[in-house]
């Protein structure tokens, strides 16, 4: 099955910047709800690529250390309009929670009261409609038989079953296995769309990856040699985002590690921006500009809390870039397909899995929780109402019954 993709020459940084700027406002609910908005958004409303075209990239990117949904919009991005277009996804879909959690940290605490208690209710709630939304359109074209569905519902299982990380890698891992043994006389098309849909060559990818390793071993031998408040920031921020596996709540406590226990930043002022990084859209890896707004460097908070964001994101980036190219030549080997289909069928599996927890168990409290979560599922499967639609309406019904 091949889809009608828009070409990536058509793409812009400008059309880039905003699709995903509006994703950066509206997201809420962790990565796994960032991967049902943007399966929603580029999939299904823009086509700008295949829906076995964005399993792979959630594969992918759930095996390289790094914040899992922002280096799929970075991918996204980058298969839409080139490096720029990569850039415009990074920019767009981070700035506003590292915005809002930087003036957190000069405190405008602005998300309190009974009117933000209820906002961030209605958000909750979406997330599930989107992610449920995820799921049941994932499964039809990714699951259309009864062995990918069983692989799916093993991947259940294996992730309810394992605690952290782990648990979504295993279910890839097996899933990649089974796909192996079972459907290998499957057929699967790769179209020139997906044969042609980044600009990434060999050589950049190893120079990608080079930097980014040159980087977390330079960096500490730097530190050494130098006392400077802001070079360290940057090291230990690289590699809490170089070291982490799962991203988001995970590199949370390698972040504490960092910045607690040499006494740059309170245990309590640590879990009050943890707190407000709950409440707001985006990547929860924006929680490093919170840390570097109130970590003393020497320098204006403002430069501590981009050096900080910065280098937790980047070598994520890197690696991502690193391997694109090579991943793009085995994608067409026929054993690497049969895993793919099983990875894919995972995939799903595991988007299962957190809908019910955390997406579900954090956001229905209550039966008329569930009927608002329920409303925005049939609005956005059966009535076909635009996702930015839906998030407006299940939020002020969160509103309102909160």
């Amino acid at each position: 099955m091949t889809d009608n993709i828009t070409p990536r020459s058509t793409g812009s940084f400008r059309e880039v910047f905003l699709a995903f700027l509006w994703l950066g406002l509206t997201s809420f609910g962790g990565p796994i709800a960032h991967l049902g908005y943007f399966r929603t958004e580029f999939v299904e409303r823009r086509r700008w690529l295949s829906e076995a075209r964005y399993a792979e990239l959630v594969t992918l990117c759930q095996f390289l250390p790094g914040p899992a949904s922002s280096q799929v919009g970075f991918a996204v991005g980058l298969m839409r309009a080139g490096y720029l277009g990569a850039l415009a996804a990074f920019i767009a879909f981070t700035l506003p929670s590292a915005i809002a959690l930087v003036l957190f940290a000069f405190g405008a605490a602005w998300l309190g009261g009974p009117m933000g208690d209820g906002l961030i209710f209605g958000l909750k709630v979406v997330a599930v409609s989107i992610v449920a939304h995820a799921v049941w359109g994932m499964a039809r074209n990714l699951c259309p038989d009864r062995t990918r569905a069983g692989i799916a519902m093993v991947a259940v299982w294996v992730v309810l079953a394992m605690s952290g990380p782990l648990g979504p890698v295993t279910a890839i891992v097996f899933g990649a296995l089974l796909g192996l043994w079972l459907t290998g006389s499957a057929h699967q098309t790769i179209t020139s769309e997906d044969d042609a849909d980044h600009p990434v060559s060999k050589r950049v990818g190893i120079a990608s990856l080079s930097l980014f390793a040159l980087l977390l071993v330079g960096l500490p031998i730097l530190v050494l040699t130098n006392d400077s408040a802001l070079l360290a920031v940057t090291d230990a921020f690289y590699r809490a985002g170089a070291l982490v596996f799962g991203g988001g709540h995970v590199v949370l406590p390698l972040l504490q590690t960092e910045t607690v226990a040499p006494d740059w930043v309170s245990a309590d002022a640590f879990l009050a921006g943890y707190g407000a990084a709950q409440a707001v859209p985006g990547p929860l890896f924006t929680f490093a500009a919170y840390l570097g707004t109130v970590i003393p460097t020497g320098f204006h908070p403002l430069v501590g809390a981009t050096v900080a964001l910065l280098a937790v994101f980047v070598p994520g980036f890197l690696l991502l870039v690193g391997v694109l190219p090579f991943w793009q030549q085995a994608r067409h080997w026929e054993p690497v397909q049969a895993a793919l289909r099983g990875a894919n069928a995972a995939v799903v599996g595991i988007l299962g899995a957190a809908l019910y927890t955390p997406v579900w168990t954090s956001a229905v409290i209550s039966p008329m929780a569930f009927a608002l979560a329920l409303t925005g599922f049939v609005l956005l499967t059966v009535g076909r109402v635009p996702a930015w639609a839906v998030v407006m309406l299940v939020t002020l019904g969160g509103v309102v019954l909160l």
